[in-house]
């Protein structure tokens, strides 16, 4: 076939609509397109076939190969089970017995699908991978930046801030310039109404029913019996209650936890070492300044003196300005104003108008 002007990619194709579109865009922009699909999870195991997710179910990946087959590229299935298995299942599971709120999705894109991506791109001698995220990247003052997707609504910049330097400098993510509207309309054009019509899912892709308790139940056997019977307590130590095991509470939550004040209360503090869980109020949930850990920047290399930035601190958060300055291998980040529900395990990510900054979790 020889090798085109544009390129060989490598297209991670999950067989949902912005990833079909990814990949048919830049078979007609003129690049070598190989499609792949990774196999994260299996989906038969946790009940969750006969319901369409985001990846890795056989409809899905059957979905990839027949668009791979009709626009005459190349196909992939590569099986990444065990590496996924091993580090984003174990974490999950690790960060709720440490009473903090993980974010497999961040970990998955940073250490697995990257990594699992870059790998077979050099063993298939391509020069870019790309993915269908809504986000953007470029070269400027030499660092690669990445900013948010043109689509607010649908951008995901947020679940990207771990990506490094050399991972940023092979990839590609065509529909950062597009609204989602008009991507579903390319999908249409092309003859794939049904990619058009198809749900999305914005869970876990392992925990399929968005019963993250359940899974932990099933990951660890004797969880229940561990974790049963702890306190409730007030921010002053005065027991109020049982609850179920802290690792099924979060930060910030109000719903489920069976136990009736006059006003509402929330989970403001889990503390793991005493199966506790700590209640209060609205005002008690506001803090202004957290510590973060694992940071990873994009724009600097260093941030600079006296530096302030929107502070995201969960995914579909509008932000708050916030300084944020270095400490050893910590940041420390101040508010300008309260916030609510700072919780353990998220991520923080930063931004600079819509250039991504960097981020890190959530001590």
């Amino acid at each position: 076939m020889g090798t085109t002007k544009k390129g060989k990619v490598l297209v991670a194709m999950s067989g949902g609509i912005d990833s079909s579109v990814t990949a048919m865009m830049l078979h007609k922009e003129g690049y070598e397109v190989i499609g792949i699909t990774m196999k994260t999870w299996d989906y038969a195991g946790v009940g969750g076939s006969k319901k369409e997710t985001g990846c890795c179910s056989l409809d899905s990946i059957n979905d990839a190969r027949i668009l791979a087959v009709n626009h005459g590229f190349p196909h992939f299935i590569l099986d990444i089970r065990a590496e996924f298995g091993d580090y984003i299942i174990d974490n999950f599971v690790e960060e709720y017995l440490a009473g903090r709120t993980p974010n497999p999705c961040v970990l998955c894109n940073t250490h697995i699908k990257w990594d699992a991506l870059l790998k077979r791109a050099d063993q298939l001698d391509c020069e870019f991978i790309a993915t269908g995220h809504y986000a953007q990247v470029r070269l400027e003052n030499g660092r690669y930046v990445v900013s948010k997707g043109l689509d607010e609504s649908k951008d995901q910049s947020y679940v990207l801030w771990g990506l490094t330097q050399e991972s940023l400098k092979r990839t590609i993510f065509p529909l950062g310039k597009f609204r989602k509207s008009e991507i579903k309309q390319m999908a249409i054009e092309s003859g794939y109404e049904e990619l058009a019509k198809k749900s999305e899912s914005y869970e876990i892709c392992f925990v399929p029913d968005n019963d993250y308790r359940a899974f932990l139940k099933r990951k660890v056997t004797d969880l229940e019996e561990r974790v049963d019977g702890g306190s409730f307590v007030l921010a002053d130590g005065t027991v109020v209650g049982k609850h179920k095991g802290y690792p099924f509470y979060t930060v910030g939550q109000r719903k489920g936890l069976d136990i009736a004040f006059g006003e509402p209360m929330f989970v403001t503090e889990i503390k793991p070492e005493s199966n506790t869980v700590v209640l209060g109020k609205k005002e008690e949930l506001e803090k202004q300044k957290m510590s973060v850990r694992n940071f990873n920047l994009i724009k600097y290399t260093t941030l600079p003196e006296d530096y302030a930035a929107l502070t995201r601190i969960r995914y579909k958060d509008a932000g708050m300005m916030a300084n944020v300055s270095h400490n050893g291998d910590k940041l420390e980040v101040l508010f300008h104003e309260k916030v609510s529900a700072i919780a353990p395990g998220q991520s923080a990510v930063f931004y600079e108008g819509n250039d991504l900054v960097g981020g890190g979790f959530i001590i």
